[in-house]
C-alpha cells in the first residue's frame, strides 16, 4: 500500500521524514525548488509495511476571488460585493505545488495530512484533499495529530491517525470569505469616496482590513493620549525600617504611605519635617496573610508575544519566526495556540532528556526528570550547540520545559531586584514625575 504524506512546509516535511524513516529516505526534486519528495518504507501499528512519500505545500493552496464580472472597481456598487459570487482557484504562486501533488497522488491508496494542528492547518489540509481528489477521487483521507516533533509523538501520530476536522476547515473558509467581502467592499467604498474629496488621494488606495483597521484605531487613541498628556511634578515620603539586631540583618520593612503622593511640595515638606523632628513611630496593628506561589502556566501565543515584545525587545514577527524554528527542531511544541493546557499524553520527560547531557545544566535537568513536580518550573537554557544565534538563544532561554505554547515564557521568569535601605528608621522625601 502507498501513502502520500503532506506537511504544511518543507522544513516540517523533512523533519517528519527523518523521524519516520530513521533518516533512511530517498529524496527527489520537484518543479518547486523549495519542495522535495522523500520516499521510505514504514511499519504501521498492525505490523504492515507500507510505502510512504513525504512532501509538502507552501501554506494555503487555494484562494478566493470574485467572479470576473465583479473584479473591476466600477463594475458594481461596493455593497453588491456582499452577495457577489465567489470562485476558488489555485494560488498563482502554488501552481508547481499543485502539479507535484497531482503527480504524486496517482496510484496512492491513502493520503495522510501532516499540517499543523490548529484551525489553519485543518483548512490547508482540506485544500490539499480537494486538489488531490480531482485526480484520485477514491483516496482515503487520514489526519496525523501531533503537537511536537519528538520521535514518540510523530510515530504515535503516524500509527494512530484521525479524521480531518471539516468543521474547522469550513470555519477557515468562512473567515477567508468574510475577509474578502468586507475588505473589498470597504476598500472600494472609501477609496472611491475620498478620491473625489481629496485630490491628494487620486492615485492611492485606502485599504480596509477587518482586523487591521480597528487596531489602527487603538494605536491612534493611545498616541493622542500620550501627545495630550501633561506631566506634573509630585512628592512622596518613603519610610523604611531595618531591625537593629545583627542577627536579624537583612529583614527590612518598607512602609507604604496611604496618601501615595502629593502635588504640593510645601505641604509634603511640612509633613516630612514633622517626621524628622519626631522620628519615633508607633505600630498600632500588625496583620498577615498566607500567600501561594503557583506553578508557572503556559502563555497563549498572544500573551507570549506581548511579554516578548515588552521584555525581550523583539518584534512579534521575529519571536514567531524563531519559535517556528525551535518547533521544527523538536525543542518546543506547536507554537500557535489559544490554550494554556497540555495534552493529557504530552511527553514532558522527552523534552527534559534532551537537556541532561549539557555540561552547564545537565545535572539540574536530571533532577527535574526524576521529580515530576519540577517539570513546570524547569527552564530550557539552550538545547544544542548548533543554536548559537542571539535571537534563538534569548527566546529559548525563556521557555519552561515541555510548555505547549510558542516560547512558553512564565510570568516569573525574570528575577526581581530588591533594594534594601540603610539600617534604622529612614525618612526621605523623593521627587518624581507622573507619566502616561
Amino acid at each position: 500500500m502507498k501513502i502520500l504524506c503532506v506537511a504544511e512546509k518543507p522544513s516540517a516535511a523533512k523533519e517528519i521524514a527523518k523521524i519516520l524513516s530513521q533518516e533512511q529516505y530517498r529524496s527527489r526534486s520537484t518543479d518547486e525548488k523549495y519542495i522535495r519528495n522523500m520516499d521510505f518504507d514504514y511499519k504501521l501499528s498492525n505490523n504492515q509495511i507500507v510505502q510512504m512519500t513525504m512532501t509538502s505545500v507552501l501554506g494555503h493552496l487555494l484562494e478566493l476571488d470574485f467572479a470576473s464580472e465583479y473584479r473591476s472597481w466600477r463594475s458594481c456598487a461596493p455593497i453588491a460585493l456582499f452577495d457577489a459570487p465567489i470562485v476558488k482557484s489555485v494560488n498563482k504562486n502554488c501552481v508547481k505545488v499543485e502539479r507535484n501533488l497531482c503527480a504524486e497522488i496517482r496510484g496512492v491508496q491513502q493520503i495522510m495530512i501532516w499540517t499543523d494542528c490548529d484551525r489553519e492547518g485543518e483548512g490547508i489540509g482540506a485544500e490539499v484533499v480537494e486538489v488531490c481528489r480531482k485526480v484520485n477521487p477514491r483516496i482515503t483521507v487520514l489526519r496525523a495529530r501531533f503537537s511536537s516533533f519528538t520521535h514518540a509523538e510523530i510515530h504515535h501520530a503516524a500509527r494512530n491517525p484521525i479524521q480531518l476536522d471539516m468543521n474547522q476547515a469550513q470555519a477557515v473558509e468562512a473567515r477567508s470569505e468574510l475577509d474578502l467581502r468586507i475588505g473589498a467592499a470597504f476598500t472600494r467604498f472609501q477609496t472611491l469616496k475620498f478620491q473625489t474629496m481629496f485630490h491628494e488621494l487620486d492615485k492611492k488606495v485606502i485599504s480596509y482590513g477587518s482586523c487591521q483597521f480597528p487596531t489602527l484605531g487603538f494605536v491612534v487613541d493611545r498616541f493622542q493620549q500620550i501627545q495630550s498628556f501633561v506631566s506634573e511634578d509630585f512628592w512622596r515620603i518613603d519610610v523604611t525600617y531595618a531591625h537593629p539586631d545583627p542577627a536579624e540583618a537583612g529583614h527590612v520593612v518598607q512602609f507604604n504611605w496611604a496618601r501615595g503622593r502629593l502635588f504640593d511640595r510645601l505641604f509634603c515638606f511640612v509633613l516630612y519635617e514633622q517626621c524628622v523632628e519626631q522620628p519615633m513611630a508607633r505600630v498600632f496593628k500588625v496583620s498577615g496573610k498566607d500567600t501561594s506561589k503557583w506553578k508557572p502556566y503556559p502563555l497563549t501565543t498572544v500573551e507570549m508575544q506581548k511579554v516578548g515584545v515588552r521584555v525581550l525587545r523583539m518584534s512579534s514577527s521575529k519571536i514567531m519566526e524563531v519559535a517556528e524554528r525551535l518547533y521544527t527542531r523538536g525543542l518546543i511544541s506547536y507554537p500557535r495556540t489559544e490554550t494554556d493546557q497540555f495534552d493529557k499524553g504530552f511527553d514532558f520527560r522527552n523534552m527534559i532528556e534532551k537537556q541532561t547531557g549539557d555540561q552547564h545544566w545537565g545535572q539540574f535537568a536530571q533532577g527535574c526528570h526524576l521529580v515530576p513536580s519540577h517539570l513546570a518550573f524547569s527552564m530550557v537554557l539552550l538545547a544544542c550547540p548548533a543554536m548559537g544565534k542571539t535571537m534563538t538563544r534569548r527566546i529559548l532561554q525563556s521557555i519552561p520545559l515541555g510548555m505547549r505554547t510558542t516560547c512558553r515564557m512564565m510570568n516569573g521568569m525574570f528575577s526581581s531586584l530588591w533594594c534594601v535601605g540603610s539600617l534604622g528608621l529612614v525618612q526621605r522625601m523623593q521627587r518624581g514625575s507622573r507619566r502616561a
